[in-house]
């Protein structure tokens, strides 16, 4: 997730069109220079931690993403990245319309993390969404989070880490890389602390 140092992932009036809220795109300026999450071809330019960071996202196994988050998305045309399994957390089914063949709607987040962990074998899974990554911590099925830390506060927005519960997390820093624009921090989340 990039997120600001005041904690949001996107800024306010998120919306189809504007899926990361107004000035949202700042948090993503570190990968996406000209702010277009539509051109992922524009990943080449990247370097040192941006770019080992960026590989590491574009090599996971499966994604699993909430469903606000990938309508905002525009489903990414049904595929995030070479055509690895995205699962959507949802209550509801899908639009028939909007169906595409590596999407899968699963309404609980355990049996939507054990999937994309089935499916992914070796390889890392993505988990999109400020409230699906908080359902799979709640959950203990989330192993890693990764905050891409951007000199920015927005003020106002989706905030990351918003209605936990009073649970008390344990994190164990595994990286703290500096990149033009950002700091990659990657946690372990520790069991049973």
């Amino acid at each position: 997730m990039s997120m600001s140092v005041d904690g949001f992932i996107a800024g306010p009036n998120a919306a189809p069109g504007n899926g990361l809220g107004d000035k949202g795109h700042r948090l993503h300026e570190w990968f996406l220079p000209d702010a277009d999450a539509d051109h992922r071809s524009e990943l080449d330019h990247l370097a040192g931690a941006n770019r080992q960071v960026m590989d590491e996202v574009m090599a996971a196994g499966a994604v699993v993403v909430g469903r606000r988050t990938f309508e905002l998305a525009d489903g990414w045309g049904g595929d995030h990245h070479d055509g690895v399994p995205i699962f959507v957390l949802s209550r509801r089914q899908p639009d028939p319309k909007l169906q595409w063949p590596g999407v899968t709607y699963v309404s609980d987040i355990t049996a939507a993390m054990n999937m994309a962990k089935d499916v992914a074998g070796d390889m890392d899974v993505l988990v999109h969404g400020a409230r699906t990554a908080q359902l799979a911590l709640a959950a203990g099925v989330l192993d890693e989070l990764q905050i891409h830390l951007v000199p920015v506060l927005i003020g106002q927005g989706e905030p990351l880490f918003e209605d936990m519960s009073p649970d008390h997390i344990e994190l164990e820093l595994l990286r703290a890389a500096d990149g033009p624009g950002v700091t990659h921090l990657r946690y372990r989340v520790r069991k049973g602390d």
